[in-house]
């Protein structure tokens, strides 16, 4: 398994993943309908600022300490840290979208040949925490790992964008190739985020999300 590590990590970002992360578009879709994203330039923002401002600073770091905890065993601070996560989120519809995702990840789990432990199973799961237990169990370098999430997070908002604005399957790629030369930097802030650091300040993505839950019609959960 030592040599499959990186392969092992595709598997777990690959889009056919059955947990239904292609139907969240983590408020995208009301920055759409009032115009803050309306075209290819903007999407590019919408999405870049919170892959640097939100997703490096409260994901990653959780990722790294849950990813710790699952190692060392300390299942305490696993929960811990899982629950963190789930505070922080804003919206009723953001913190659905986490569970749903965690559960569905625990039910594929032993189709990838993962045992869950038993602190997986006690209350809701957070996707990122099912994620870096993932990492962990299969001794995926940590960085890596990171880099690997902030990519698939990126690569389904893009999607989402390429829907909801709607744009070409170009300027998607064109979106991606810009939010590639950001992930390295941004799995590094989140890599050395301290404890006091970790959060965020993004009140139009919390906005967004609470006005999605009663927007009249939608394509996403959330």
């Amino acid at each position: 398994m030592m040599e499959n590590r990186h392969i092992r990590l595709w598997q777990l970002i690959n889009p056919t993943l059955p947990i239904g992360a292609f139907a969240y578009s983590q408020a995208q879709e009301y920055a759409v309908e009032i115009g803050w994203v309306r075209d290819e330039t903007t999407a590019l923002d919408w999405i870049q600022g919170l892959l640097e401002q939100v997703i490096s600073t409260t994901e990653v770091p959780i990722l790294v300490r849950c990813y710790a905890a699952a190692r060392e065993r300390d299942w305490p601070a696993f929960a811990t840290w899982n629950k963190t996560i789930l505070a922080m989120r804003e919206s009723s519809e953001l913190y659905l979208e986490d569970i749903q995702l965690g559960a569905a990840m625990l039910r594929v789990f032993p189709s990838m040949g993962i045992q869950p432990n038993h602190a997986l199973t006690e209350g809701n799961l957070s996707y990122i925490a099912s994620f870096a237990y993932a990492c962990a169990n299969w001794e995926i370098d940590l960085r890596m790992a990171a880099e690997g999430f902030l990519w698939m997070w990126s690569e389904t908002q893009a999607a989402a964008a390429i829907k909801l604005v709607p744009l070409g399957q170009s300027a998607g790629q064109r979106i991606l190739s810009v939010l590639s030369e950001c992930i390295a930097t941004s799995a590094e802030h989140g890599l050395l985020c301290t404890d006091d650091d970790i959060g965020m300040l993004a009140p139009g993505f919390a906005m967004s999300s609470a006005q999605h839950e009663i927007q009249y019609s939608r394509l996403f959960r959330s």
